[in-house]
């Protein structure tokens, strides 16, 4: 039985955790000094393209080399995350998505990748809300292609992002929400009513809102709609590059922090020095100042975020109470991601996935992390 304790980042209760792969107790330490140390839930991150210089998107990526990758992420305190496939050629997609399916299955923290997110083919195909992704693989939403990624996936396809103006949109949503998918909105220059539409027919997300769109169109009734929409949840990456500080106050205080989840869309450069990469098939560079831009170009093309920092960006950048940022990064995207076990926080009967961190300078320090009981970092 693993024991560990610190203070809840939640409640701020000096706690002992008493767990094996589940957690057992959560008692207070009754007069008792945890110190500096927190603990909290292990965090989740439901879009990750690429990690410690391995990209999801490639096929040819080895099992050894995404066990590096997920090791890395474990040093970032996140202990269940997506690997997110991007807009590509149909059969490379399902290349990556089969041999993703491999891995989890082969390696011993496996586990860790809860479900696979696919991101396009089915987005806007205009420069500016289609960011990075590629032009030439854009295409319209297929159910038939669906079911091709499921199988491919062994069933792991947990979440899918499009743009709901394509033509049968809402049906398709329908359909891939009726096996349990989560579809999501993005890359999007939708109208009101087409967003609308979608939430109707199941979207319960806005994937990284606000990106894709220059300072203008945040105004616009696309990002307005979905800022709106009582029955969307929203993602934001909070780094130095995707978002000001005056449209992510703006979007927090729509959504509240109950409807509102942060990922990092972390590339493969993430936890990288500067220099060349792939993301998908696409050639991407890691500039000096941390942003991730298509290769002699400015446009972004994922991040090199960490969740921890993160968590730290978000309290520092909109004045979030760590309490607020934890559930960001833990029981929101639990709930909305569907990762079973984790979406009561740190209670008895919750999967054991925990993280102990302190404060050190301007950020967080991740101390240890257990995947299920395990350390795992």
């Amino acid at each position: 039985m693993l024991k560990c304790s610190g203070v809840d980042a939640v409640t701020r209760e000096n706690v002992a955790v008493a767990c094996d792969s589940v957690i057992r107790s959560v008692d207070p330490v009754l007069g008792g000094d945890t110190g500096d140390t927190f603990i909290a839930p292990g965090f989740i991150d439901l879009q990750v393209n690429g990690f410690a210089g391995v990209d999801f998107n490639s096929p040819a990526v080895s099992h050894a080399e995404i066990q590096r990758a997920i090791d890395a992420i474990f040093s970032t305190g996140v202990t269940r995350f997506f690997p997110t496939v991007i807009t590509g050629d149909p059969a490379e997609m399902l290349a990556a998505l089969r041999n993703l399916a491999a891995a989890r299955e082969s390696l011993p923290h496996g586990e860790a990748m809860a479900g696979f997110h696919v991101e396009g083919p089915h987005i806007s195909p205009e420069d500016g809300p289609r960011g990075a992704h590629p032009r030439a693989w854009v295409r319209p939403p297929d159910f038939d292609e669906f079911l091709r990624w499921q199988d491919a996936a062994q069933d792991h396809v947990r979440m899918v992002t499009l743009a709901p103006e394509w033509p049968g949109a809402p049906d398709y949503i329908e359909r891939i929400t009726e096996t349990g998918v989560v579809a999501a909105i993005g890359h999007t220059r939708a109208t009101a009513a087409q967003i609308r539409d979608a939430v109707s027919a199941g979207a319960t997300l806005s994937t990284h809102l606000g990106n894709g769109a220059g300072s203008k169109t945040r105004t616009e009734e696309f990002i307005a709609e979905q800022l709106n929409s009582s029955r969307l949840a929203a993602s934001f990456i909070v780094d130095p590059h995707h978002l000001p500080d005056e449209f992510l106050s703006r979007a927090l205080h729509a959504k509240g922090v109950e409807r509102s989840l942060l990922v990092t869309d972390a590339a493969a450069p993430a936890m990288c020095p500067p220099g060349p990469y792939v993301l998908g098939g696409v050639d991407v560079e890691l500039k000096d100042d941390g942003r991730v831009v298509l290769r002699g170009g400015t446009r972004l093309a994922g991040s090199s975020l960490r969740m921890d920092h993160a968590i730290a960006n978000v309290m520092a950048r909109a004045g979030l109470t760590l309490a607020e940022a934890i559930t960001m990064a833990t029981t929101n995207p639990a709930r909305v991601g569907r990762v079973g076990g984790r979406l009561r926080g740190l209670q008895p009967g919750s999967r054991a996935d925990l993280v102990r961190f302190r404060f050190a300078g301007h950020g967080i320090e991740i101390q240890e992390t257990y995947l299920s009981g395990q350390r795992v970092f």
